[in-house]
């Protein structure tokens, strides 16, 4: 068993794993939708020299050696490139993942009120344990756009002198029949509603809704028509945190992807220049399917990819699958850590560890492999050989126990395009919870074999 990665850190080593790791918690705190991560990415990649696709397409400029492009798709996921030497169709080094994680959503028609109390109606996004979500903290995030088009983002919960909303729950002296329920039942999904009022406006019907209405226009020109086109997001209020007294983990919302989106995306930003053209794409809609516009199985990246190759000058020999066939992808998703708490559901040769480093899954899928991209043993050995050469700390995982576990991520879909793909990670505690807990240690490591896999495989 290979040892714990902190014990090859230098002095120099570990002040690099705390400016990752700040640098991540800053992310984390400030990003918990899939539209804020893509706002704070374009900033981001712009301020480095990254030019719109879109806008490069419609003035028919060239791109050449060393320019970078992003794509921004309808501003929940986004796709970079930085163009190499090396003729494109030979094949790009591509790092993926996903910036969507569990959470709970207003519905279309959200508000109601009854018995003084006014509520938000909601509908959860993704898997979750519905019982984690109740009697917290939570904070509402998103946009509202107006008929005009005016757009108006939504950020309530996060600042100290900003109020909070929650879900409630049934005191213990009243629930022994709720806690005879089998967990799926405890609290089911039309009881996750949001509080978010008790002062009535006036003495008459629906006064506290009315309240929670004028304060809405006073505040933010909302109505409640308005919410029918609106995207809102209730997530957990507060940062992301130093974990332990050693400090050596991260607590904090959404690191089901984002610990693998925002060290991809570090690792892309600093990686030196190299021969082949090498892509980021961090995508929306991973948690229910990796469905629609914004999900992977849209035809934006393979889109993008096509138009690249015309402002490179190539013809139309140079398609999009073949491009797609010669490359290689790290599908960089979350894996289950090994707990002690809950032994009995993971099979230990096989489970990925806090602070053995970055964590891959040859394959994904459930039970007899359903639904799974298998990497071959010619490109595992290839990565073996790089990271070994670079002194990255990684390990070999499945997500659970055979007839237990499983799970999916977007390396079949780009497998499907006859990519060389294996998922790769960072392992994680109490995953798809409120909060949920990574090793600084697997994060910086993660962050070190991303780069070398860009420059090297």
């Amino acid at each position: 068993m290979k040892k714990n990665s902190w014990l090859k850190y230098s002095k120099k080593d570990i002040k690099e794993l705390n400016k990752v790791c700040d640098g991540y918690k800053d992310f984390l705190s400030n990003n918990k939708t899939e539209r804020e991560c893509v706002n704070t990415i374009v900033n981001l990649v712009e301020e480095n020299g990254f030019k719109n696709l879109d806008d490069l397409v419609n003035s028919n400029t060239r791109i050449k050696c060393g320019d970078k492009v992003y794509v921004n798709n309808m501003n929940k996921a986004v796709a970079l490139f930085v163009i190499g030497k090396d003729i494109i169709k030979d094949g790009m080094n591509i790092l993926g993942a996903h910036i969507d994680s569990p959470r709970i959503d207003l519905k279309a028609n959200p508000m109601y009120e009854d018995e003084g109390f006014a509520y938000f109606d909601t509908h959860y996004y993704g898997g979750i344990k519905k019982y984690q979500w109740v009697t917290l903290p939570l904070a509402i995030h998103g946009v509202v756009v107006k008929k005009d088009l005016e757009k108006i983002d939504i950020n309530i919960g996060e600042e100290d002198n900003d109020p909070v909303f929650g879900i409630t729950d049934l005191l213990p002296h009243l629930a022994q029949d709720q806690m005879e329920k089998k967990a799926i039942k405890v609290i089911e999904g039309e009881k996750l509603d949001i509080l978010i009022g008790s002062k009535p406006l006036d003495d008459k019907k629906e006064a506290v809704k009315k309240n929670i209405l004028n304060i809405l226009k006073e505040k933010y020109n909302i109505t409640e028509e308005d919410f029918l086109s609106a995207e809102l997001e209730v997530v957990p209020a507060g940062k992301a945190r130093d974990f332990g007294l050693d400090k050596s983990m991260v607590m904090g919302y959404g690191q089901d992807d984002r610990v693998c989106a925002y060290t991809s995306l570090i690792s892309f930003l600093d990686c030196p220049s190299t021969d082949k053209t090498i892509s980021c794409i961090l995508v929306d809609k991973e948690e229910i399917g990796s469905v629609g516009a914004t999900g992977m199985h849209s035809k934006f990246y393979e889109n993008a990819i096509s138009e690249i190759c015309l402002l490179l000058g190539y013809d139309s020999s140079v398609s999009t699958s073949r491009v797609l066939s010669n490359s290689k992808m790290l599908s960089s998703d979350v894996n289950a850590a090994y707990d002690p708490l809950y032994a009995e559901v993971m099979e230990k040769k096989n489970s990925s560890f806090f602070g053995k480093g970055m964590a891959f899954c040859k394959f994904t899928g459930a039970r007899g492999k359903s639904g799974s991209n298998d990497a071959n043993a010619e490109y595992i050995a290839k990565l073996r050989k790089i990271l070994d050469e670079d002194n990255v700390s990684y390990q070999f995982a499945e997500l659970g126990k055979v007839d237990i576990g499983g799970g999916g991520t977007i390396a079949y879909i780009l497998a499907n395009h006859n990519v060389e793909v294996i998922d790769s990670g960072v392992a994680v505690l109490s995953m798809h919870a409120p909060w949920e807990i990574t090793s600084k240690a697997d994060i910086y490591e993660a962050y070190k074999g991303y780069i070398t896999f860009l420059t090297k495989c």
